[in-house]
């Protein structure tokens, strides 16, 4: 890639500018010299050199079906679990959902505020959640490594304090009750790399 770099900067002086950083149409006409052909060499006639078509022109593109997060399909007659989120200002929403659904996509399926910065990739603390019955944290798997840095960072940690994304709804949790604190801090664990 070096070469065409290289040979994309070297214009004629006739231009009447010289490039010493390769700017975003040369590094467009390198990758489409790159993966189309060699790069272009100047004639002996003329120092013009060939253009080539832009990259969504000399490739197709190709879709996948979006799936947003907060998608959770709702049970099915008799297969239900309920969770029960009380938001910020005390007001309850019990939600039937399946086994296997995390706290977040529940959440961000029924419009509540839960922010999940990160995704669900248990890389911020914005989908924290507070259990607030002991008999049912001590239910939930404990918490891994990673979980437990982003629950360092977390607003208003308590004792039975769980980020949303990693917990996962099962039988045993059919009846859990979970508080939404009332604010979040959107640290992310990149923030505190160098």
């Amino acid at each position: 890639m070096s070469t065409i770099f290289r040979a994309l900067t070297q214009r004629p002086p006739r231009l009447g500018f010289t490039l010493r950083q390769p700017t975003a149409a040369i590094v467009q006409q390198a990758r489409c010299y790159s993966r189309l052909s060699a790069p272009p060499r100047p004639s002996r006639r003329t120092t013009q050199y060939s253009l080539c078509l832009p990259l969504a022109q000399s490739r197709t593109l190709s879709q996948s079906s979006a799936v947003g997060h907060g998608h959770v399909d709702p049970p099915k007659p008799g297969e239900e679990l309920y969770v029960t989120f009380i938001d910020k200002e005390g007001e309850e929403y019990k939600i039937a959902v399946n086994d296997g659904d995390n706290l977040l996509d529940i959440a961000q399926a029924h419009d509540l505020e839960m922010e999940g910065a990160c995704g669900g990739s248990c890389a911020c603390s914005t989908c924290h959640v507070i259990v607030t019955d002991q008999e049912f944290y001590d239910r939930i798997p404990e918490p891994g490594d990673d979980e437990n840095d982003m629950l360092d960072l977390a607003f208003g940690l308590t004792e039975t304090s769980r980020l949303g994304c990693q917990v996962h709804m099962t039988p045993e949790l059919d009846g859990l009750r979970v508080k939404l604190p009332s604010m979040t801090r959107n640290l992310q664990e990149s923030d505190f790399q160098s």
